[in-house]
């Protein structure tokens, strides 16, 4: 039984590969505005529920590991050492998202979220609405590890980490959408994201001591 509920899982995750590959190529030759779920359904050989299946929404397709997302990075601000910032617990993500994409093949890689959210305004207003929902959750994950922190500067921080991330996805998807040298770009972009979480970093150092109560 074990045997074949394994057999079962691994046959979903190879058909949800599959969808997410095609879907990809689609958006890659299209376009992500000018496909439809019904493509790529017609591109799979499968019925069209049965990439509703799997994909609930056609932005699915591209930003189906957008829970998973959140939720780690919640996660990983939660969890962090007590010495340890929000941004510097979650440079390590930040960086092997850079390195993660730099690896990807840049023919392949166009038709996926970071050049297609660039390129496409009802899929970038998708990725604003994740990335708000991202901060929320860091925002609440830093209530819980630094409640003398005001809610709403916690609000703000986050909002900081966040838009942090979503300009090294921007940066990625527009040197894909350049044809630039994927590793050069990663360099540059691991620099200026250090950059980036260190300010941060000393910014919420400052501000966890502002309103720190008496010791």
């Amino acid at each position: 039984m074990q045997d074949q509920m394994g057999l079962r899982e691994r046959k979903k995750l190879e058909m949800r590969q599959r969808l997410a590959d095609v879907a990809a190529q689609l958006f890659m030759d299209r376009g992500y505005d000018a496909v439809a779920m019904s493509d790529v359904a017609r591109a799979a050989g499968v019925a069209d529920q049965t990439v509703y299946n799997y994909f609930p929404t056609k932005p699915n397709l591209v930003l189906d590991r957008a829970g998973d997302m959140l939720e780690r990075a919640r996660r990983t601000v939660l969890e962090r050492e007590p010495d340890t910032t929000p941004a510097e617990a979650l440079s390590a993500q930040v960086h092997g998202d850079i390195d993660h994409f730099a690896a990807r093949d840049a023919v392949f890689a166009r038709g996926e979220f970071p050049a297609q959210s660039v390129i496409s305004d009802s899929l970038r207003r998708h990725a604003l609405e994740f990335r708000h929902d991202q901060a929320a959750a860091i925002a609440t994950a830093i209530g819980q590890t630094d409640p003398d922190v005001p809610a709403l500067v916690a609000r703000v921080h986050a909002g900081a980490l966040t838009t942090v991330m979503q300009a090294v996805t921007d940066r990625i998807g527009a040197a894909i959408l350049a044809d630039a040298d994927l590793a050069a770009a990663a360099r540059e972009l691991h620099v200026d994201a250090d950059v980036a979480l260190t300010d941060a970093s000393e910014a919420f150092r400052a501000t966890r001591a502002r309103f720190a109560g008496p010791s």
